[in-house]
C-alpha cells in the first residue's frame, strides 16, 4: 500500500477554507477601513496633536519660570521673613509654639523603629513638642511591637502618644483626621506629618517652623523629600480649610487646594531634604501610581465647580488651578502620553491613509521632553531610559485617571506601599538556606504590559516590511522596554516567605 503525502490526507477544502478566510478577513478589513477606522484615526490624531500643544505650552511656561527663578528669584529666606528661634529668660520654653508631629503607618515591620525614632529625636524643646502614631495596623504582632516601641520612647521622657481606632475608614486621611480631634492637640499651632518611611534631620524643626511663625500668611512649610515633598501646617490654615477628607486617595492635595481657595499661602524649601524609601517593587510603584493618579483626577471631578463658585481668590487663579494644575497636568498629560504615543501614532503605520505631522510626531515631543529635563538637569543623561519608562507608566496613570474622571470601582482603592526598611541588608547578611524557586505568574508577569508591547512589536514588524520612515526602530525599542517590565525585571522581587 502506498505510503500516501501529508498534503494528500487532507482534502483540498481545507486549504479552500483557510484561504476563504483570510480573504474575508482582508476583504471586511478593506470595506469598514475607508469609511471608518481612517477617520476615527484621524480624529484620534486631531485631538492627541491639541493635546500636544496644550502640554507644549504648558512645559514651556513651566520652564521659563523655573529659569527665571533659579536666575533672579529670591530665596525662600529673603522673599519671607526669618529669624532664627531665640531663648528668652523670662518666657522660657513657653516663647517656644507647640508642635504636634503626626506619624501614620499601616503594618509598617520594617520602618517603624527608624520613623518614631527620628521623629523623637527632632531637636526642640521637650515641653512644647508631642508626637502622636496614629496606627492603624491590622497585624496584632507589629501593633504590639509599636505600642512597645512608643513606650520605650516615653520612658525616656519623650512625650509621644500611641493612638488606635476600631477601624480604618478615610485611611491615611481617617487616621490624621482622627489625631487631630484629641483634647491635647487644642494646645498645639503646628503639625509636622511624616510618613513611616521618613527620617527627618534633627534640626528639620528650627529650619521651618521660623516660617510659619513670622508669616502669619503661610498655611505649609513645604519641604523636599530625597523623592518627594514633606511639610509642617499651620493648624489653624487645617481647621480654616475644613479640617482632613477622605473622599480622594490624595488628601493632602484635598486639603492645600482648599487652603489655597482660602486664600493661605505656601513655601517651599528644596535645601531641607528628609530621608525617605522609594518602591522597592514595581508592583509597589504600579500601586502607588494608581493612588497619585486617580485621586488627582477624581479630587478635579469633585472640586470643580467649588473652584469656580469660590469668591475668595482671583480669576486668574481659579484659570490656573482647573486648567493648568488639574487639566493638563493631571489629566492630559496621562492620557496624551499612552494614547498617543503607545497606540495611535503606532496605528498610523497600519494605516498609512492617516498621516502624523513632523511638528507633531518628532518636534513637539521632543521639545516636551527637553522641556521637563530643565527641571532636573543633572539626570539629562538617563533621559532615553525616562521616556521609555514614563510611556510604560503612562498605561496604568492613564486606567487610573479614567477610574477617578469617572468614579469607577477601584477609584477609592488604597493599598499601603510596602517598605523593606534594612530587610534587604538583613537577608544579604543573614545565613542563606536552600529554598525552592517560586514562580508565579501574579508575581512575575505582567500582562497589560505584555499586551501592549505584542501590539507595539507587531506594528514595529509591519512598518520594517512596508514602511519607508523607519518608525519601526522607535516601535522596537518601546516594545522591548515593555516586555522587560511585563516580564518582571523591574525592580526588587521580594521572595515570599
Amino acid at each position: 500500500m502506498e505510503r500516501l503525502s501529508t498534503a494528500a490526507k487532507l482534502p483540498d477544502s481545507f486549504f479552500g477554507g483557510r484561504d476563504d478566510i483570510s480573504m474575508q478577513m482582508g476583504l471586511i478589513w478593506s470595506q469598514i477601513k475607508a469609511p471608518l477606522i481612517v477617520p476615527l484615526l484621524r480624529l484620534a490624531v486631531v485631538l492627541c496633536l491639541i493635546m500636544s500643544v496644550m502640554l507644549f505650552v504648558e512645559r514651556l511656561y513651566m520652564a521659563v519660570v523655573i529659569v527665571l527663578i533659579k536666575l533672579f528669584g529670591r530665596k525662600p529666606e529673603k522673599r519671607y521673613k526669618w529669624e532664627p528661634m531665640k531663648d528668652d529668660v523670662e518666657l522660657g520654653n513657653s516663647a517656644y509654639p507647640m508642635v504636634l508631629v503626626q506619624i501614620p503607618m499601616y503594618n509598617e515591620r520594617e520602618v517603624y523603629q527608624l520613623s518614631i525614632g527620628a521623629a523623637c529625636g527632632l531637636s526642640w524643646p521637650s515641653d512644647r513638642i508631642i508626637i502622636q502614631v496614629l496606627d492603624d495596623s491590622t497585624d496584632p504582632t507589629i501593633k504590639d511591637m509599636v505600642e512597645l516601641e512608643c513606650q520605650r520612647w516615653a520612658s525616656k521622657g519623650i512625650n509621644i502618644k500611641y493612638e488606635i481606632r476600631d477601624n480604618r475608614n478615610g485611611y491615611k486621611a481617617g487616621a490624621l483626621k482622627e489625631g487631630m480631634k484629641r483634647s491635647y492637640v487644642k494646645s498645639c499651632d503646628f503639625v509636622a506629618i511624616f510618613d513611616a518611611d521618613f527620617q527627618p534631620e534633627p534640626d528639620f524643626l528650627w529650619r521651618t517652623i521660623p516660617f510659619l511663625l513670622h508669616n502669619p500668611e503661610l498655611a505649609l512649610v513645604q519641604t523636599r523629600w530625597k523623592f518627594g515633598t514633606a511639610g509642617v501646617w499651620r493648624i489653624a490654615a487645617i481647621n480654616e480649610a475644613g479640617g482632613w477628607k477622605d473622599r480622594t486617595t490624595v488628601e493632602d492635595m484635598d486639603l492645600a487646594v482648599r487652603a489655597s481657595l482660602q486664600g493661605w499661602k505656601f513655601v517651599y524649601l528644596g535645601s531641607i531634604q528628609v530621608k525617605n524609601e522609594l518602591p522597592s517593587t514595581f508592583k509597589a510603584y504600579r500601586y502607588q501610581q494608581h493612588r497619585w493618579s486617580c485621586g488627582p483626577a477624581n479630587l478635579f471631578r469633585k472640586m470643580v465647580m467649588e473652584i469656580i463658585r469660590n469668591k475668595k481668590v482671583t480669576f486668574w487663579k481659579k484659570v490656573h488651578v482647573i486648567y493648568s494644575f488639574f487639566f493638563v497636568r493631571k489629566i492630559i498629560a496621562h492620557i496624551n502620553a499612552f494614547v498617543f504615543y503607545c497606540i495611535v501614532l503606532p496605528a498610523t503605520v497600519l494605516v498609512p491613509e492617516v498621516v502624523v505631522p513632523k511638528w507633531g510626531g518628532i518636534y513637539i515631543p521632543s521639545l516636551i521632553t527637553l522641556l521637563n529635563a530643565v527641571g532636573t538637569p543633572r539626570s539629562i543623561h538617563l533621559l532615553v531610559f525616562w521616556i521609555l519608562f514614563e510611556n510604560i507608566m503612562s498605561l496604568h496613570r492613564t486606567k487610573a485617571t479614567i477610574i477617578g474622571l469617572l468614579e469607577a470601582s477601584r477609584v477609592n482603592e488604597w493599598i499601603v506601599t510596602e517598605k523593606l526598611g534594612d530587610a534587604l541588608k538583613t537577608l544579604k547578611v543573614a545565613t542563606k538556606l536552600p529554598r525552592k524557586p517560586r514562580f508565579r505568574i501574579g508575581e512575575r508577569l505582567h500582562l497589560l504590559e505584555l499586551a501592549v508591547g505584542l501590539y507595539l512589536f507587531f506594528c514595529g514588524c509591519y512598518d520594517f516590511i512596508f514602511g519607508k520612515n523607519y518608525f519601526y526602530l522607535f516601535l522596537y525599542i518601546q516594545a522591548t522596554a515593555f516586555f522587560i517590565i511585563g516580564f518582571g525585571y523591574v525592580g526588587t522581587f521580594v521572595p515570599n516567605s
